[in-house]
């Protein structure tokens, strides 16, 4: 990446730059407005939530004390299983060890904390310094989010070991039912625990396709990646880790050019057409996804109950000998099989760190947009022909060819968990 003249020398020139200060100064209220009082030093900013996990899991492996003092013996990184991808690729471009943790029965995103701690162990009998675990509260990969006293018993297991937490809250605003799903940051916990030197909160702000969304020319340029926030403690430590993620950040040239910048302090600004669309991307979406879970279910296949983001997480393995029969023993040939049959909306559980070998998928909820479905004038979310609002759009369900493509989903797992190849 090249370095932008206007953020040379290190972390104190980059927080000076005005774009990104209007920038930290709006994710300051976007952070109030959910319970985490922010202030301007607090938070960092990045072309894309990838490059600043990268910058933070750089900082923390380099002081993992806060002191700077470096990891004297190999550092490693866990994660829970299964996560984006990304999570993974950016520890291991900085070297990293990955050790990756089962997600427990009730939810995706973070790791069993009794997993956890085992885990832990194994890393330093191998010699290793386990530094950081990265987690989602609200998990995309599942559709699911950590209940609140789960969430509680990992951190606490994450403390008690001395890693600092990695809070991915990308998806925190894309709950199906707000009253139903309650999203609690970690920061929260640890800040009323005073233990808040543990935990990074870090976000990406392309989720939703928001930023984009704002206006043409309005949003990152072509190549640019959707801006990535991140917030630290207000403690002496969280200071001088921040500042240590702001001369990575400067050292790498991660700047946001003008209109990234303008759109991304509108985003977090939330004005409200920005908010009237997400609520209706959340409807959207919601009713997709509760739409293909009951086509799911109903052919036999386990999986967790939707209640956020864009996916579903469906768990094929207790139809591992049937499945054999049709030729599917692994993740990636089941991959293949559902690509074939229902389109490119199927991705496999090795993918998002799962054992290869466990029949596993990430089902889109953008699958039954493979239906004719009308959209509005920006080729944004469905409306009704001559619609007027929100009021007079149609269920997703209603979609011309919708009804179809959910039979053609029940009828393809059925016929590889009861052996019918086709």
């Amino acid at each position: 990446m090249m370095r932008r003249t206007d953020q040379v020398g290190g972390g104190a020139e980059l927080l000076a730059v005005p774009s990104l200060a209007a920038v930290r100064e709006a994710a300051c209220a976007y952070w109030h407005r959910r319970g985490l009082p922010t202030g301007p030093p607090q938070v960092a900013v990045a072309p894309g939530a990838p490059l600043l996990l990268l910058a933070v899991l750089a900082a923390a492996a380099g002081a993992p004390d806060g002191g700077g003092e470096g990891l004297r013996t190999p550092g490693s990184v866990l994660l829970p299983h299964p996560c984006p991808p990304w999570h993974a690729a950016q520890a291991r471009q900085l070297g990293r060890t990955v050790h990756t943790v089962p997600v427990p029965a009730e939810c995706g995103g973070v790791p069993d904390p009794f997993a956890l701690l085992e885990a832990v162990r194994r890393s330093r009998e191998a010699g290793e310094f386990p530094h950081a675990l990265v987690l989602s509260v609200a998990d995309d990969i599942t559709g699911t989010a950590a209940p609140p006293e789960l969430l509680h018993e990992v951190c606490e297991a994450a403390v008690a070991e001395g890693l600092l937490i990695v809070s991915d809250e990308t998806w925190r605003d894309s709950s199906h039912d707000p009253h139903d799903t309650v999203v609690v940051s970690p920061a929260e916990m640890l800040t009323e625990a005073g233990r808040a030197d543990h935990v990074v909160v870090l976000a990406g702000l392309g989720a939703t396709d928001e930023v984009a969304a704002m206006g043409p020319g309005s949003g990152p340029g072509p190549g640019e990646a959707p801006p990535g926030i991140a917030r630290f403690a207000a403690t002496e430590r969280g200071r001088t880790f921040g500042a240590r993620v702001h001369h990575v950040l400067a050292e790498l040239g991660a700047g946001l050019s003008g209109p990234a910048a303008a759109a991304a302090a509108t985003t977090l600004r939330e004005p409200p057409e920005l908010l009237s669309r997400r609520a209706e991307a959340v409807r959207v979406h919601g009713e997709s996804a509760r739409a293909l879970h009951r086509a799911v279910t109903a052919a036999g296949a386990v999986c967790r109950p939707p209640h956020l983001g864009r996916h579903l997480y469906v768990d094929l393995d207790p139809f591992r000998p049937r499945l054999a029969a049709c030729g599917v023993t692994d993740a990636v040939r089941l991959e293949a099989e559902l690509v074939r049959r229902l389109g490119p909306w199927a991705r496999g559980g090795h993918r998002f760190g799962d054992d290869p070998g466990e029949l596993r998928v990430r089902l889109a909820t953008d699958l039954l947009s493979g239906a004719a479905r009308p959209t509005g004038r920006d080729g944004g979310e469905p409306v009704a022909k001559g619609a007027a609002g929100p009021a007079a759009r149609p269920h997703p369900q209603e979609w011309p060819g919708a009804a179809e493509t959910l039979a053609q989903v029940q009828s393809v797992l059925v016929d590889l968990t009861d052996g019918s190849c086709q």
